[in-house]
């Protein structure tokens, strides 16, 4: 059974989030307690200071991984528009520019790379059309 604490009358030597602020993650040890926010309608898992270790560096793989993640919420699939903010995919399907003809204004976005433009557009030009068979394949 953890201790449970009112919510600015914990123990100095525990902490929640406030261990990414100091640089420490809880390092798979177990709550030690809790604290109650909002009346006892919500709470947080308090970790022990003293046994949190140092938060891992990125990684460059790591930074990778998420530039494409946050690059799939971010970038208009119809115009490849990279905006600074994250898109209405599931709504529209697309930037609101290209949804409704709403201008975007320049610095909401960045434009997509001349080669990612000819990458797309070459690979729209050598897709096989349907029923048609391409030089080398056998019946």
């Amino acid at each position: 059974m953890v201790s449970v604490f009112r919510w600015k009358q914990t123990n100095p030597n525990l902490a929640t989030r406030q261990l990414r602020t100091m640089g420490l993650r809880p390092s798979g040890q177990e709550p030690a307690a809790r604290t109650d926010c909002r009346g006892g309608r919500r709470f947080a898992w308090l970790y022990r200071i003293d046994l949190a270790l140092p938060v891992r560096p990125m990684t460059l793989a790591k930074e990778a991984g998420l530039d494409k993640a946050m690059a799939a919420r971010t970038t208009c699939p119809t115009c490849l528009r990279r905006y600074h903010q994250a898109l209405p995919l599931r709504t529209p399907g697309s930037c609101l520019e290209c949804h409704d003809g709403t201008p975007a204004a320049p610095t909401t976005h960045t434009i997509p790379p001349a080669h990612a433009l000819e990458r797309q557009r070459c690979t729209a030009e050598t897709l096989p059309t349907p029923g048609t068979r391409q030089a080398g394949q056998d019946l």
